[in-house]
Parts: C-alpha cells; sequence; structure tokens
C-alpha cells in the first residue's frame, strides 16, 4: 500500500498478520497523520504497543478489541510524546496491565540536548507527556514476554531519549524513530540528530522484513527506506555546510535560505531541523557556535 492510500477507518480494528492487530487513533493532523496507531499483539494475552493520546473514544476501542477470552497483560510505550503515551495511563487503570518503556520523558537525553534544555530552549514537535510514569523500566536488548509473545527491546534515542522500537521475530514496531510517510522528525531538545544517525544504522541493523511505524502504513521495504532516511539528513547537512562556508549565521537563517519551498507557517518546524544539524556538527567539532544554544545563536565553519 502506498502511505498516501492509508485511510483507515478511525478506531476499527484491523488485522494485520496472525496475532497482530492495529487500531488508529482520532487524533489526527500534520505531526500525526491519519492518527496513532496503537498495536495489538498476542492471541489470548494481549500485548497494547502505544495506546496512544488522552482519548475516552480510543480506550473504548481498544478494550472492545478484547473479546471475553482475551486479556490486555502488558503496556509498551515507545516513547513519550503526547500523542503515543497519555492513554498508558487510563489503559493500565482499566486492565491493571504494567506499562513498560524505557523511562520517563526526560530518560535517555543526550548531554546536547541537556544543555539546550538548560538555556531555556522549549520542547518542540509533538509534546511532550510530562507525567509519563511507567511500572517498569526496560533496558535495551531486553527480552520481553509481550503478551503470548516474545520480543525484544532496542533502545533507539534520536527522535526522543526515551524512544525504543521492539523486535518481534523479523517484524520491528520502529515507533516515530522511522516512518515510511514523512521524514522523520528530529526536534531539539526532545531528540537528538546525533542519536538519531545512529540509532537508524542500528534497526537497520536487525534487517526487518516488516516495520510498523507510530503512523501511517506499514513500512514494506524496511532496509530501503531506512538508507533513504540516512541520505536525506545527510544531503541536508550539505546544504548547511555549503552555506555556513559563505558566512556564519543561524538556524532561522539558513532555513530559510535552504527550505525556499517551505510554507511561512512551517518555517519554525523547519528550524528546529538545521538546529539540529548544527548540534550535531557542533559534536563533531565541524562548526562552531557563537551564544547559547538554541535557535538564535551564530555558527559558523571551525577555521572560517
Amino acid at each position: 500500500m502506498e502511505q498516501q492510500d492509508f485511510n483507515p477507518n478511525i478506531g476499527a480494528v484491523v488485522a494485520l498478520q496472525e496475532g497482530l492487530r492495529c487500531i488508529v487513533a482520532p487524533n489526527p493532523s500534520p505531526m500525526t497523520f491519519r492518527g496513532t496507531n496503537t498495536y495489538l499483539l498476542g492471541h489470548r494475552e494481549i500485548a497494547v504497543i502505544d495506546p496512544g493520546p488522552a482519548s475516552y473514544a480510543h480506550l473504548d476501542a481498544i478494550l472492545a478489541a478484547c473479546g471475553h477470552d482475551q486479556t490486555i497483560t502488558q503496556i509498551l510505550v515507545t516513547h513519550s510524546h503526547v500523542d503515543h503515551s497519555p492513554l498508558a495511563a487510563l489503559l493500565s487503570k482499566e486492565t491493571s496491565a504494567p506499562i513498560l518503556a524505557f523511562g520517563p520523558s526526560n530518560a535517555g537525553q543526550s548531554a546536547a540536548m541537556k544543555a539546550c534544555l538548560a538555556s531555556g530552549m522549549a520542547s518542540g514537535g509533538e509534546g511532550i507527556d510530562v507525567d509519563f510514569q511507567p511500572d517498569v523500566l526496560i533496558l535495551d536488548q531486553s527480552q520481553i514476554q509481550a503478551g503470548d509473545q516474545r520480543i525484544k527491546a532496542h533502545h533507539t534515542p534520536g527522535h526522543m531519549g526515551n524512544h525504543m522500537c521492539f523486535a518481534w521475530d523479523d517484524v520491528v514496531f520502529c515507533g516515530d524513530l522511522v516512518m515510511g510517510w514523512a521524514s522523520s522528525l528530529v526536534s531539539p531538545p526532545d531528540g537528538d540528530l546525533t542519536d538519531f544517525m545512529i540509532s537508524c544504522e542500528k534497526l537497520k541493523a536487525l534487517r526487518p522484513r516488516i516495520m510498523h511505524a507510530g503512523h501511517g502504513a506499514p513500512i514494506t521495504n524496511p532496509v530501503e527506506r531506512i538508507e533513504w532516511l540516512i541520505a536525506h539528513r545527510k544531503s541536508r547537512e550539505t546544504q548547511i555546510l555549503a552555506a555556513l562556508s559563505e558566512d556564519a549565521s543561524t538556524a532561522r537563517a539558513l532555513a530559510e535560505a535552504i527550505y525556499t519551498e517551505t510554507p511561512a507557517a512551517l518555517i519554525s518546524a523547519a528550524t528546529r531541523n538545521v538546529f539540529a544539524h548544527l548540534i550535531d556538527l557542533e559534536g563533531r567539532k565541524l562548526v562552531s557556535r557563537d551564544g547559547i544554544p538554541n535557535e538564535n545563536a551564530r555558527f559558523s565553519l571551525v577555521g572560517n
């Protein structure tokens, strides 16, 4: 299925393969596409992956999807943006199922992102679920009994510090690290591009047959899609370095120069994207910064 053809009935249960179903939450937007994908893994014992936003309608749809002979036994969360994790607490209260995740919303933050926060930089992107608190902390490479299935958890920061992917045989639930309908958002201080690129390579090494993302249709060409995403980021880096070879600049000015066909309303998001690249380049000693780490700092090529 082409990603733009993905137009599911909101709240309806769709079987993806034996032992795996999906329900799309009622939260479509430019950031979430058709809505958040909630996955139900298992036969009699069910693990819910990414319960989604705080929506009673979606809570009812998840509970209704489980028959009288099925029990929700775990709630797994890839990361704690407000479109993925807030319903976990309500679902846990209804089912007594524990919430499993890498950690609360500040877990896994890189030193660079902590510095951005300390400078007063506000969260960007989908919004942080500040109240998120898992019952069970999952370590990288943990083997988990998820419903009546086994999965392996992989810590994959980049989109967010506490982001995890879950591998089920040759299937990977990749959250918002990789999506088929759009390039993934890396917006400081939530997301760190250096971590993101490492996590993409880590995910690629798993060689999944198929990936199920937090939004959009199944990704049936996982390795090709990851390679495209890596190449896309490297291409953007080349543009930024070329612009800085002319003169020092800010993330905002670079975004306006590079994203010439982007609507004005989206320039702020583009600015965060450029800033993510600049912080990565600074960490690699390719650029230097004048000012505190935020979109107003001026960056220049090292040696210029």
